[in-house]
């Protein structure tokens, strides 16, 4: 009688296992899993996720305390075009005064916006364009690269359930497209930086999920934001002509990126018509 009771233990055994590993914030979920309508993170992930956003905005605030006063006005976040344009003069002596501090600030807060992926990051890149001029492509483009990547880790750690309950159909197609992609990954990263193909919030939180490596994604980001920042670096020097944040792609802007981001696949393409020839 001494097998059945092992096989009755042995099975409690296995089931508490599959439980602990369920829960388990390292355990990986099938791409396509259903979350049964329950909250997508655990209270680990959830602790882990405050944690984080604890640091960054005690650190932020650091930064922010330790800026000289503004003597003209109250400067604040710019949140649309008409708060770029009042904000403009005064940002722009806050600047010329303070260099290194406003520097500072500007990418911390432009980091930490792109990293928790809150909303306004255009007009900070639009205001580069209005302080620094065309010089202000390269701030946009390493704030930008610096918070994709910060959000790529955070993703990386606990966003997988979150991706899969905000945009399951979605993911299970970009992994699709990943692993069809093998040794031209980097061209098709490409693609989907400079084109607005997919949004880049889906991309940073999804590319570790699909297990994209980082250098594809960071080397993707760097060189693939380049022509979209110019765009919006250049809107940025004539604020007056800018109406909405739509005006800045317009068909003939979109025409262009989609043309660019052609040519980052065109290996791919050509590879495969020798395939088939």
């Amino acid at each position: 009688m001494a097998a059945p009771r092992n096989i009755v233990v042995e099975t409690g055994r296995l089931m508490k296992d599959e439980e602990t590993a369920e829960d388990s914030p390292t355990s990986k979920k099938p791409i396509g899993a259903k979350l049964d309508g329950r909250y997508p993170l655990t209270g680990w992930e959830f602790t882990v996720a405050l944690s984080v956003f604890l640091v960054f905005t005690t650190g932020l605030f650091c930064i922010y305390l330790t800026m000289p006063a503004a003597e003209y006005g109250k400067l604040k976040l710019p949140r649309s075009i008409s708060d770029l344009r009042m904000l403009k003069d005064d940002l722009g002596k806050y600047a010329s005064i303070y260099p290194t501090k406003f520097i500072l600030g500007y990418c911390s807060t432009y980091i930490f916006m792109q990293t928790f992926m809150i909303p306004g990051t255009i007009f900070m890149s639009l205001l580069a364009g209005a302080l620094f001029g065309v010089k202000g492509i390269f701030l946009v483009v390493f704030n930008a690269t610096a918070g994709a990547s910060s959000c790529f880790f955070l993703s990386k750690l606990i966003g997988r359930p979150l991706v899969l309950w905000l945009w399951p159909e979605k993911l299970k197609l970009f992994q699709a497209e990943i692993a069809k992609r093998g040794d031209k990954l980097l061209n098709y990263m490409l693609f989907l930086r400079i084109t607005p193909t997919l949004p880049n919030l889906f991309i940073n939180l999804a590319s570790p999920i699909v297990d994209i490596p980082f250098h594809v994604f960071f080397l993707a980001t760097v060189v693939g934001l380049i022509p979209a920042s110019y765009i919006t670096v250049r809107a940025g020097l004539a604020l007056g002509d800018l109406n909405s944040v739509k005006d800045l792609y317009d068909l003939k802007t979109l025409s262009v990126l989609f043309l660019i981001g052609s040519i980052s696949i065109l290996p791919t393409v050509l590879k495969r018509k020798r395939i088939y020839e």
